[in-house]
C-alpha cells in the first residue's frame, strides 16, 4: 500500500493546520533498524499509543491500560489508523475541539525487530518481536482476537518470558515510570495524581516545535478491561 493511501484516514480525521501534528508529507523510510514509539495520550481517556514502523508508516494500536512487563498480563490493544513516521517525535497538547484533543508525551521509544516478515505476520494476526527501548526491552507479542468490533481490530499485547520480564506486583512499569523519555515531563493527570504542585503553566507540556501550549479539557479515565 502506498504511504499516501496508508495515511489517508490519519489526514481525514485531523485539521493538521490547527492541531500542530505532523502531516507526513515529506517523510522517508528510516535508515537502519525500524523504530517504535509509545505515546502516552490523555484524550477522552488516558491510554498509550503503541506504534511500530512498518512499510514507511507507524502501524498503531491504542492500549488503554498501557504495557505490562508481566507475561501473565495481556493488554487490550485496539488497532487504529497508521501514523506518519514523524509522529514518533510528537509531544504537545492537541487543542480542544480537535480529534484526539489532549496532552501527549513520548513515554518510550527505540528500535524493534520482527521475528520473520512483519507484514506477513500482521496479516496473519500474530506478530512476535523484540523491543530495544528505554523502558521496554526483550520479546513481546501482538495477537489478533476474533472479530469483536465491526470497525476496529482488537489485539492483545503481552510480554514474552525472558530476562526482561517482571511480575506486575514486582514492577508496574506504567506506574513506576510515568514520564517522557524525551523531556522528562509528566502529563498534568500524573502530577495531579501524585499530588505535586508543579502543574501547568509552571511545567507546561511543549510541542515538538518547542512552543508551550495551554491545557486541554480533561476527562476522567474510562474503566477498561485487560
Amino acid at each position: 500500500m502506498a504511504r499516501s493511501t496508508a495515511l489517508s484516514e490519519y489526514r481525514h480525521k485531523r485539521d493538521l493546520a490547527s492541531s500542530g501534528e505532523p502531516s507526513g508529507d515529506a517523510i522517508g523510510r528510516h535508515r537502519g533498524a525500524a523504530a517504535f514509539v509509545i505515546q502516552k495520550h490523555h484524550a477522552s481517556h488516558l491510554h498509550y499509543d503503541f506504534r511500530l514502523e512498518v512499510g514507511g508508516v507507524l502501524v498503531s494500536w491504542a492500549v488503554p491500560k498501557g504495557p505490562s512487563l508481566d507475561p501473565s498480563v495481556k493488554r487490550m490493544a485496539v488497532h487504529v489508523e497508521d501514523h506518519p513516521l514523524s509522529y514518533a517525535a510528537f509531544e504537545g497538547s492537541i487543542p480542544a475541539g480537535s480529534y484526539g484533543a489532549g496532552d501527549v508525551i513520548v513515554w518510550d521509544r527505540g528500535t524493534w525487530q520482527a521475528e520473520g516478515n512483519a507484514r506477513d505476520a500482521l496479516a496473519a494476526g500474530k506478530l512476535a518481536f523484540v523491543l530495544h527501548g528505554q523502558k521496554l526491552k526483550g520479546a513481546w507479542e501482538l495477537l489478533r482476537m476474533r472479530a469483536a468490533h465491526p470497525r476496529r481490530e482488537h489485539w492483545l499485547l503481552f510480554k514474552k518470558r525472558d530476562a526482561h520480564a517482571r511480575t506486575q506486583e514486582e514492577f508496574d512499569v506504567v506506574a513506576q515510570q510515568p514520564g517522557s523519555v524525551v523531556s522528562g515531563r509528566l502529563l498534568p493527570v500524573d502530577t495531579h495524581t501524585a499530588g505535586e504542585a508543579q502543574e501547568s503553566p509552571a511545567n507546561p507540556v511543549r510541542t515538538s516545535r518547542g512552543k508551550a501550549t495551554g491545557k486541554a479539557t480533561r476527562a476522567k479515565p474510562r474503566a477498561t478491561s485487560n
